[in-house]
């Protein structure tokens, strides 16, 4: 395992296409001097496409992120299964909702469980990855944090396994009373796309949304621990024996968040996507209009969050993504996806919960609030 004692600093190299927009340069630039290695974002707005890289393609080195670069994508793939599961729920093939246990009798899961229940995080399901205990602090389910995490990092999971392990703990709550994010739900819709389907989901992924889109740059990984195109390298801090470590995680296996979180894929990429569904061209209206819909205390759609942006601001609807360690992505959207932010980010000496939101807001700001700077 490599160890950096002291980072390099990084040095930041910037380059844009399109339109020179100094506000989204400077928050590039803001996203690198807050911590992160690199950053890739495209921009899709009234005045055109823009594309930005700012950062260090590895640590110690002057050369920027490629373009293009692969990421792991984090839960940014949960919109991409949730479109999966209304697919077929379009084509009569599984039932909003029907109970799940009906399609996956072999778990014994509880019958009040429903299709619906799983994509807008309220079936009560515990969260294999862990859940934050009462005092605030986070209990770790299966490795996905720190050392266990880093130690842990090549170890093919198989989602079924996943999903037992899962529901050996107690529940969070009774099912559709509550919502908590569980990365259980999304590993279950795996398993049902793919029982109903008789493909795996990989296959149903590349069939249904990669193919079709042209996204070539994006895979479902599955148990791969490799980016198979140029990529940033992504760093992971962590404390060992009370000593803090830097290493590289640019390799490790996403197996840990099947159907979840298991996709590679670049900001160009995430931008077709992101467009084309909201566009209408992956789902009929009234389930596209279901899966905009917000619903308890997260503002939680099937598989969107749906956030108002303020008086005059309108609405944006996202789903943001961090693999456990190195690297990030975004995807931002107007809900008529007439604008839209897409990004892809690796991290290096930092714990991204510390700067990240602050980042993202005044990303948001830039780009899709009313007062952002040169607005008439």
């Amino acid at each position: 395992m490599q160890k950096f004692d002291t980072p390099a600093p990084a040095t930041t190299v910037l380059e844009t296409a399109g339109r020179e927009r100094p506000e989204l340069q400077q928050i590039l630039e803001t996203f690198v001097d807050a911590g992160f290695g690199s950053a890739e974002m495209c921009i899709h707005d009234e005045q055109g496409d823009w594309v930005g890289r700012a950062g260090v393609s590895k640590l110690g080195e002057t050369a920027g992120p490629p373009a293009g670069g692969q990421v792991w994508a984090g839960s940014v793939s949960k919109p991409f299964t949730a479109t999966l599961v209304l697919q077929l729920v379009a084509e009569g093939r599984l039932g909003l909702d029907e109970p799940v246990a009906g399609y996956l009798p072999e778990l014994e899961l509880d019958e009040r469980i429903t299709v619906r229940m799983l994509l807008r995080h309220t079936s009560g399901l515990y969260n294999y990855t862990g859940e934050p205990n009462a005092d605030g602090t986070f209990g770790m389910g299966l490795p996905s944090h720190g050392k266990d995490w880093v130690e842990n990092r090549f170890h093919i999971y198989r989602p079924e396994e996943l999903v037992r392990f899962a529901l050996t703990q107690p529940a969070r709550f009774e099912p559709g009373t509550d919502q908590s994010y569980a990365n259980t739900n999304y590993t279950l819709a795996l398993l049902l796309i793919e029982k109903v389907t008789g493909r795996s989901y990989a296959e149903e992924t590349q069939r249904r949304i990669l193919g079709p889109l042209g996204m070539s740059d994006t895979v479902v990984s599955a148990t791969s621990p490799d980016l198979p195109g140029p990529h940033a390298h992504g760093y992971y801090r962590y404390e060992d024996a009370g000593e803090w470590k830097l290493t590289d995680v640019s390799r490790q296996n996403p197996s840990l968040l099947a159907g979840a979180g298991d996709l590679i894929s670049t900001a160009n990429d995430l931008s077709t996507f992101i467009s084309a569904l909201l566009g209408g061209r992956l789902l009929p209206a009234p389930l596209l209009a279901e899966m905009l819909t917000p619903h308890g205390k997260f503002n939680l759609g099937l598989g969107m969050w749906v956030q108002d942006l303020g008086p005059g601001n309108g609405t944006i609807v996202h789903h943001n993504g961090g693999a456990p360690g190195g690297y990030g992505a975004l995807m931002i959207s107007t809900p008529d996806g007439r604008k839209t932010l897409t990004a892809s980010l690796t991290t290096r000496d930092l714990d991204p919960a510390t700067v990240f939101p602050q980042a993202l807001a005044g990303l948001i700001q830039a780009v899709f609030c009313a007062d952002q700077p040169g607005d008439a």
